[in-house]
């Protein structure tokens, strides 16, 4: 979110971004997915540009997502889960306007897709996989990845 494209993650984990935020912001996307982490949420809500990139996927009705804190951290002090369903970290759903679906492991709500952690990120992925390639194609990779 800064001025590096390397990013160390909360693990410890280098990341090596394509472009900038700066440059990023001026494309549209496919899909644009947040990881979770406290620390990456909390970066993720206070940069202004990333909120508006998230903001123009949604009014585009373009797939959006979020998984672990991000979705109450980012997504729901944002307006970006107005009128949606979602779910996130246990410790985090407390944040969330509507806590009626937050026992999910994955929650498709129209473009938006949210999941629980860690644990449940392949979940998430395949979510992901369905949205763009339908159902059968997600079960397809499913089955191969043993999930």
């Amino acid at each position: 979110l800064g001025n590096s494209l390397e990013v160390v993650a909360s693990r410890k984990v280098k990341l090596v971004a394509d472009v900038l935020l700066d440059e990023a912001e001026k494309n549209s996307y496919d899909l644009i997915v947040l990881p979770g982490g406290l620390g990456g949420a909390e970066a993720f809500a206070s940069s202004e540009k990333l909120v508006n990139m998230l903001k123009k996927q949604a009014e585009s009705n373009k797939p959006y997502g979020a998984i672990c804190a991000s979705p109450a951290l980012v997504f729901e002090p944002h307006g970006l889960l107005k009128g949606k369903k979602a779910t996130a970290f246990p410790a985090m759903c407390s944040k969330l306007t509507d806590q009626s679906h937050i026992e999910h492991r994955v929650l498709v709500d129209g473009n938006l897709i949210t999941s629980r952690g860690p644990g449940t990120s392949l979940e998430f992925a395949l979510a992901i996989v369905e949205k763009f390639y339908g159902r059968e194609k997600g079960l397809q990779l499913s089955k191969a990845t043993l999930v």
